[in-house]
């Protein structure tokens, strides 16, 4: 199957540029061919989103709400077969892959209901009949460059809230992930949305990415990826004064205290370190245990990763999948070597899983290590992989310390039944979100996803706040008293 980019309302394909193929991770079979879109065709979205937007933008808001109540009933109809196309090429399990794509519908709805919002203020103004408020005008045109691990739950945090707010977008996809983009492009355009509003280009990041951060006609980027890129992506629409939105790694931890409910912390801890292989910005790759309970979380642990069953995803009895490539499975399989030569001692997995299907796939041992120093590059660096460093502390005090002490601060989790423990850790981490008897994945659409540090530089995807990043607040002052009235002098 070859896939087309989608610009003005319609497939676009030019057979002059190159494709390169798509491969499921789990299986090593290409399952597509995606165009890798020359400067040409991203100047045809580019042109075509400026036009669109000016119309779209004209639209009322609550008009504009109706397609997103539109695109949540079609992901809702098409929901086993999207969630079936995202794990042949990204590789998660089905179960997650339905929890992603549930993940777009309930942010539709949401958003939906922000288009009767978009609130502005009013406020009193100093002078006699004068009036004075603000409202949200649109920006423009937004470019998304979205990565691979989430293809659709990522994209549409950012996307629905950029079109309701009045905005066109031009949307570059990972790569390792088209079909998915492909697909959400036809719902796009099921729903009638007008053309330009929505435009898929598929591309390299080295060229079209750099040309949409740096292309004068578009007024915010919002990124999603490693930290490494994001710095080049702020540095350069930085240049160009543009609002860009970056959200990138993390380094997340669950904190167990010595009065937490194990084996719910134990539950919290799989879900969250091995669940997507351990490719989530907010899985956890840190778990810092006060050394009371150590051994007998160490031990629980090890019984429950015994019971994971690795594989295909599209298998509805596998509980963890490949992972995205091979670059991504020795990457992982190089950390896990250092961490050896750091001291840290291997609990379990620390290989490459061979023989068998495992042979056709990109799969990587959930893997455990104790003896984790705070300041080892296994407990520093993200390693987008199912590996977890057993970290031993003797206080809360020195929990919160090894937590906030990465370079990182996007989710942290704490586990105890003692509430004067719950409000110091919450009011302490110095993550964007925290769990208390949870793990660190969970997010819901309608609070504020993001982290401080290096996990991204302030912007939040979703929740109100994420209308922040696609508007312009417009003040509007009326005078009415029918003479010259000079603010700051004649009040």
């Amino acid at each position: 199957m070859k896939l087309a980019h989608y610009i003005a309302g319609a497939f676009y394909a030019d057979e002059t540029e190159k494709y390169l193929d798509v491969i499921n991770p789990a299986t090593s079979d290409t399952i597509a061919q995606v165009p890798m879109a020359t400067i040409h065709t991203l100047d045809v979205a580019i042109s075509a989103a400026e036009k669109g937007q000016k119309e779209w933008a004209n639209i009322p808001a609550p008009k504009r709400s109706d397609y997103l109540l539109e695109i949540g009933v079609k992901l809702k109809e098409k929901k086993e077969f999207l969630a079936e196309v995202l794990t042949k090429e990204m590789g998660k399990v089905i179960e997650e892959a339905r929890g992603e794509i549930q993940e777009g519908i309930d942010m539709a709805f949401y958003m939906a209901g922000e288009g009767r919002r978009l609130l502005g203020e009013t406020t009193p103004s100093e002078l006699n009949d004068k009036f004075a408020m603000s409202v949200r005008t649109p920006v423009g045109i937004i470019g998304l460059i979205t990565p691979w691990n989430f293809p659709i739950g990522v994209p549409l945090l950012k996307a629905l809230p950029a079109i309701v707010s009045g905005n066109a977008i031009v949307w570059k996809p990972a790569s390792e992930t088209p079909i998915i983009a492909y697909e959400m492009a036809k719902i796009f355009d099921e729903v009638g949305l007008p053309q330009g509003v929505v435009n898929v280009v598929f591309g390299s990041g080295t060229d079209i990415g750099t040309e949409i951060v740096q292309n004068p006609h578009i007024g915010v980027i919002s990124f999603t990826g490693s930290t490494s890129t994001g710095r080049k992506v702020a540095e350069l629409g930085g240049y160009h004064l543009k609002k860009v939105s970056l959200e990138l790694g993390g380094k997340n931890a669950v904190i167990v205290m010595d009065d937490a409910d194990l084996d719910l912390a134990v539950e919290g801890i799989i879900w969250s370190a091995f669940g997507t292989a351990g490719q989530r910005c907010t899985a956890c790759s840190r778990v810092i245990v006060h050394k009371d309970i150590e051994e007998a979380l160490q031990q629980k642990l090890l019984s429950e990763m015994e019971k994971l069953t690795i594989g295909d995803g599209l298998d509805e009895r596998n509980k963890v999948g490949p992972v995205i490539n091979m670059e991504a499975l020795y990457k992982i399989h190089s950390y896990v070597e250092l961490a050896q030569l750091d001291g840290a001692t291997l609990l379990t997995g620390g290989h490459i899983l061979e023989g068998g299907d495992y042979d056709l796939g990109c799969y990587y041992a959930p893997t455990l290590f104790k003896d984790v120093r705070p300041d080892a590059r296994l407990a520093q660096e993200e390693i987008f992989g199912p590996v977890v460093g057993l970290i031993r502390v003797g206080s809360l005090e020195e929990a919160i310390e090894v937590n906030n002490n990465v370079s990182y601060g996007l989710s942290s989790s704490i586990y105890t039944k003692d509430v004067n423990t719950v409000f110091r850790a919450q009011r302490d981490l110095d993550t964007g979100i925290v769990y208390v008897n949870a793990g660190t994945t969970g997010a819901e659409v309608h609070l504020p996803f993001g982290g401080t540090k290096g996990t991204g530089n302030g912007h939040r995807d979703s929740g109100v706040s994420a209308l922040d990043l696609y508007t312009e607040v417009k003040s509007i002052y009326i005078d009415f008293s029918g003479k010259l009235q000079r603010a700051q002098i004649d009040n």
